[in-house]
């Protein structure tokens, strides 16, 4: 079989972009679409961790991520008021110029993945998704929502969790499922000296944290169980985070009095996760990121695992094998990384909502520092 010369993804978020860029990096023709008709996301930040930063050094990109965010030591543990109960350092894992640890706004990160994307070469159309799938043994014949079609070796489901992709692929019963938590944030000016991502453990109570993203701004986030996955009226977000906020003390609860304010700056999503069973494809079509491998944001890794996955998946393709010699190593270098990630997450939400005399937090954050620093 010829190698991989023309490829479609399907979704311009991070996980898309990255392989779009991964991708023309080793000359691969890339198309986009992207079913949204501007490329917004929400005014919040990202934990950027040293893998997700070394994955940024292989597309060419992390110099601009650096000066965009803010580098910072690593997490500390602190308990409901503030004191520091322990603390997991970062590791250069980019290299010796690089922080171990970063806070980026998410507009920011997503500004310097399009704009790459298409200073390299790629072809993206908004507004437009695909329609129909049509495999042979050399192509897939694609047909797009807006009337066209168009021939592709390989097809890249990067949409998300409600992947359309995945349904199309593997069927409509295949869903994320709620872990039972859900998880606010809020921009706010960064506090003096936080030079460390902040996590306040509340117990059964769940925990709120702080990320620095710039030398002006961080965000506050709280992760905490909400029951029969309500759905809150926008008008009253910040209220409804307020109260939630209620019985932390140091920073938290300064953050909490003196700035939660405007409901159109709080953000609430329910925690959902999904693990798809090997393979990730059919014949062509690959799905990679959330559409694959939705996990929790306890360990900070779903971006910085799509990001890994286009790496991979553009490393692959540049070495001139066949579709399904190039899918086979991708499976074997991606889903039991992926797998533990997943699983180790939503251990960590399973233990906040019914603690257990050997829940270990802080030990299992640190395993998976190591499992995501082994080579991808």
């Amino acid at each position: 079989m010829a190698p991989v010369q023309r490829v479609l993804i399907v979704g311009g978020g991070v996980g898309g972009l990255s392989t779009a860029i991964g991708l023309r990096n080793a000359g691969i023709s890339v198309d986009i679409v992207e079913i949204k008709k501007e490329w917004t996301v929400y005014h919040v930040g990202i934990i950027v961790l040293s893998n997700f930063l070394r994955a940024m050094v292989a597309l060419g990109i992390a110099d601009r991520c650096v000066a965009a965010g803010f580098p910072y030591e690593g997490l500390r543990f602190c308990d409901v008021q503030g004191s520091v109960l322990g603390e997991v350092p970062g590791t250069k894992l980019a290299g010796p110029a690089y922080p171990a640890c970063l806070g980026m706004s998410r507009p920011a990160l997503h500004a310097i993945l399009s704009e790459t994307a298409m200073q390299a070469g790629a072809k993206a159309c908004l507004g437009v998704s695909v329609s129909q799938f049509v495999q042979s043994d050399d192509k897939v014949r694609v047909k797009f929502t807006d009337g066209t079609a168009g021939d592709y070796d390989l097809v890249v489901g990067a949409d998300g969790v409600r992947s359309q992709v995945r349904s199309m692929v593997f069927g409509s019963q295949i869903q994320p499922r709620f872990t039972g938590q859900g998880v606010w944030r809020y921009g706010v000016p960064r506090p003096k000296d936080l030079n460390w991502c902040v996590l306040y453990d509340g117990k059964q109570r769940g925990k709120a944290g702080v990320v620095p993203l710039t030398q002006e701004s961080a965000y506050l986030f709280r992760v905490l169980a909400e029951p029969g996955n309500p759905r809150f009226p926008d008008h009253l977000l910040h209220e409804l985070l307020r109260e939630r906020l209620h019985g932390f003390g140091g920073i938290i609860a300064t953050i909490r009095d003196t700035y939660i304010t405007d409901p159109t700056k709080a953000v609430y999503r329910p925690l959902e996760a999904l693990l798809l069973p090997p393979p990730w494809y059919r014949g062509r079509v690959l799905l990679i990121g959330d559409a694959a491998h939705a996990t929790t944001p306890h360990l900070g890794q779903g971006a910085a695992q799509a990001v890994e996955d286009g790496v991979v998946l553009a490393e692959l393709c540049a070495t001139g094998a066949s579709v399904p010699e190039l899918l086979d190593a991708f499976m074997k270098r991606r889903y039991e990384r992926n797998k533990f990630v997943v699983e180790a997450s939503v251990q960590i939400g399973e233990w906040e909502q019914h603690p257990t005399p050997d829940a270990d937090f802080i030990g299992l954050t640190a395993k998976s520092r190591e499992v995501t620093a082994e080579p991808i």
